[in-house]
């Protein structure tokens, strides 16, 4: 018998859900549903100046109101920053992380100051500025309280990691890994000591999630997610990056462009059951 499958559904409780969150939740939970496996539901709130409480109140009752089911408890990333600290502190030890004493001015000025600078799915990439520093003069400026980001070295993690890691998703199917596509990316931050990278990977594992939906504007994160797996030793589920939902114009549905939210659709006298069927979930 195959291993029972585990789908999750990860939102961060940011602001009111909308249509495309909805989309991508009944997404996650038709899958779940139609492999007979797990849904979970984790919240994702690691950022402590735009996550809210009320938000994630709301949210729960929209995906009930949608007819989702999750089990319980449910996870909350803020509640593990212990775990992600383990897992950061293994990168650590391997030497495959560095302090980032650079601020998001200087590096754009550094950026634009040079000929050409290397990029990546989303923009120009960090440009490696303190990526060599002396290791006395990292300590002076951390004792000095100056504030920094914990980066990860590609190269080396790519070198450690080895050629030939693969990962599989659905709808385009086997990936080679491309372990510097996003460069040396941030694992943690003073006011943040996790990224989204680094938490999503040791939760994923944590929680035996087997098949990872999400929208497709997540698909180029997984080669960093990927990476870490592999130098974590952890697990690597299938993947499945879904369409985005679009507007009329074909602009992606996004809560800071005023995405119409569900509780507005609710308040508008909508079902349910009608919302599931346009959205293609009928059932």
């Amino acid at each position: 018998m195959s291993p029972t499958a585990v789908v999750r559904f990860a939102p961060s409780p940011t602001g009111l859900l909308h249509l495309g969150n909805a989309y991508s939740a009944l997404y996650s939970f038709e899958a779940a549903r139609h492999l007979d496996g797990r849904f979970l539901l984790r919240i994702e709130d690691i950022d402590g100046t735009r996550c809210r409480p009320e938000h994630e109140a709301a949210m729960l009752v929209d995906l009930a109101w949608l007819g989702l089911v999750w089990e319980q408890p449910v996870r909350r990333q803020s509640e593990h920053m212990a775990d992600y600290a383990v897992a950061l502190e293994s990168l650590t030890a391997a030497g495959l992380t560095y302090p980032c004493f650079c601020t998001r001015k200087q590096i754009a000025r550094e950026i634009a100051a040079a000929p050409s600078a290397p990029h990546g799915p989303d923009g120009a990439l960090y440009p490696g500025t303190c990526r060599g520093l002396p290791e006395g003069e990292r300590q002076d400026k951390i004792a000095g309280g100056v504030a920094y980001a914990v980066r990860l070295d590609s190269g080396r993690a790519a070198a450690q990691a080895g050629p030939g890691l693969l990962w599989h998703d659905r709808r385009r199917g086997v990936q080679a890994l491309q372990a510097g596509l996003h460069g040396d990316v941030v694992l943690a931050r003073k006011d943040t000591p996790t990224s989204y990278h680094l938490a999503v990977t040791v939760d994923d594992a944590l929680q035996g999630i087997t098949l990872v939906t999400r929208g497709a504007d997540l698909f180029a994160a997984s080669h960093v997610h990927r990476l870490l797996q592999a130098l974590l030793k952890l697990p690597t589920p299938e993947y499945d990056h879904h369409p985005l939902l679009r507007d009329d114009a074909g602009v992606r549905l996004a809560k800071r462009d005023g995405a119409v939210s569900l509780a507005q659709w609710r308040h508008d006298g909508h079902d349910p059951a009608q919302l599931r069927h346009v959205l293609g979930f009928a059932w």
